[in-house]
């Protein structure tokens, strides 16, 4: 049987399907780092951390947000279900900045490791936010 030539990438979060595209990469945020796949690629299962799931179609570099969640990867497709997922032009950027501001202004204050740990993850997702509205829609480029 000759390996698979795309994969069909399935993105679905409480709120219902996020995305379903055929594509020809994904890079997804697992939870001890980033790991990227290629049609035919062994089968795995992974958790999700927090960042951005990117993939291509062609030459276009497409990005979303993904917070936690697990995704299961077989040689012709990758299944996601994220906790929080949403597509650059969802994103509200006002109310992003101003949750990366507050959070670095908790960060600052707090002293215990668990109070600490939620600014520290509202920073992140805040940021990761940032990252994909604004970053490149429609190159070629990886990032």
């Amino acid at each position: 049987m000759p390996l698979p030539t795309k994969l069909l990438l399935e993105v679905v979060t409480p709120e219902g399907l996020l995305l379903r595209e055929e594509v020809d990469d994904v890079v997804a945020p697992g939870a001890d780092g980033y790991f990227g796949v290629l049609p035919g690629h062994t089968p795995f299962l992974s958790t999700l951390g927090l960042g951005e799931i990117s993939y291509r179609k062609g030459m276009e570099r497409r990005r979303l947000t993904c917070f936690w969640g697990f995704c299961e990867v077989l040689p012709d497709r990758v299944n996601v279900l994220a906790e929080i997922g949403e597509r650059a032009e969802e994103i509200d950027v006002g109310r992003a900045e101003a949750a990366k501001r507050h959070a670095e202004e908790r960060m600052k204050v707090i002293k215990d490791e668990v109070g600490y740990k939620e600014a520290h993850d509202a920073y992140v997702r805040a940021v990761t936010r940032l990252a994909v509205a604004h970053g490149p829609r429609h190159s070629g480029a990886a990032h």
